[in-house]
């Protein structure tokens, strides 16, 4: 007979195998919380199907949730915290579909993918109409030391701030309308670019709710291992009303114009920077990112989020790259614009 006390009886490997088996089969655990189940499930097919998410007649449904779709991971330990307090073992099972889609979609992001090499780095931000201090923003780009560097959102008032406080570090520049860019090597051919046709809208669209013009351009830079095109933009903000829905409409004519320019231009080594406000997930930028690459997707250092620069939810400010190699990519420390700057090396 064993007259060991049961609180001090050792179990087997076997025997707590068996329990756990047992536990785990017990009907009323896969019973519980079918909410809980549903909701997982709902998630993981929503960031699996969001490409098919429509935009018309739902207010650029599909095009909101594109925009956030990383913050939908964070709904995940939500229901995992809901399921472990429920003891729902079908929820548990559940969520391994959004945290397997979620990580198809993201997982590569999460680590550092950035090199030490480059050839040029090139940088740029939104530096705000409303900046307060403008002056202390061309401190701090030009402290960055990119080899070229653009900027939008300039206005009359501030632009001649900049051209100031960047003349020393860059001997060439150009500004087109409420863009423009700083280098340190020359510049050719440069011109404007139309991203603001509203086609036979214009005619019937109030004065304001028109963009102002000169919004992008693009020009040549000379370097030393030859030619490269430059296009910096500055596509239409986006509102979300209660109304109206995800409101884009001068965003996404934007975005075409921009992708018709991009698919004709003949020039081998392509490099478009500026405020798009959207995500490279967005199918908004279909024309754009079918033919550029991110350079926070391919070298970047996490989700690189840019905007608000307070709390950051979204990348909106992009580096994209077409026949040269993004080395690296990163977001520089705020400087007082509600923006926050980006930059990338770049390498032939």
């Amino acid at each position: 007979m064993d007259n060991t006390p049961p609180s001090v009886r050792t179990t087997s490997p076997g025997s707590r195998r068996r329990r756990a088996l047992d536990a785990a089969s017990r009907p009323d655990l896969w019973k519980r919380g079918p909410v809980l189940a549903a909701l997982a499930l709902l998630l993981g097919l929503l960031m699996m199907l969001h490409a098919r998410i429509p935009n018309r007649g739902l207010g650029n449904l599909g095009s909101l949730v594109e925009t956030f779709l990383p913050w939908f991971g964070l709904f995940v330990p939500v229901l995992l915290a809901g399921a472990l307090w429920r003891r729902s073992a079908s929820a548990v099972v559940a969520l391994l579909l959004p945290v397997a889609v979620w990580l198809n979609l993201f997982g590569g992001l999460l680590g550092d993918k950035s090199d030490r090499g480059g050839d040029l780095t090139v940088a740029g931000e939104n530096v705000s109409a409303g900046n307060p201090d403008p002056a202390r923003t061309a401190r701090s780009l030009a402290a960055s030391a990119p080899d070229v560097l653009a900027l939008v959102e300039l206005t009359p008032q501030t632009t001649g701030i900049f051209e100031e406080g960047l003349a020393k570090a860059y001997r060439y520049h150009t500004v087109q309308g409420t863009v423009g860019l700083w280098s340190t090597l020359p510049l050719s051919d440069t011109r404007p670019i139309d991203v603001v046709d509203y086609g036979p809208l214009a005619r019937t669209m109030p004065l304001d709710r028109k963009l102002a013009p000169n919004r992008a351009l693009r020009t040549t830079v000379t370097t030393d291992h030859g030619p490269l095109t430059v296009y910096v933009a500055h596509l239409g903000s986006v509102r979300v009303t209660p109304g109206g829905g995800f409101r884009t409409a001068s965003r996404d004519i934007g975005s075409q114009a921009l992708g018709k320019a991009v698919a004709a231009d003949p020039s081998p080594r392509v490099v478009l920077l500026g405020d798009l406000n959207g995500t490279t997930d967005d199918r908004a930028f279909a024309a754009v990112t079918a033919r550029m690459r991110s350079a926070q997707d391919v070298a970047g250092d996490g989700f690189g989020f840019t905007w608000p620069a307070a709390f950051p939810v979204a990348r909106i400010d992009q580096i994209l790259v077409r026949g040269v190699q993004a080395e690296s990519s990163r977001v520089l420390p705020a400087n007082g614009s509600d923006h926050l700057p980006v930059a990338a090396a770049i390498a032939w």
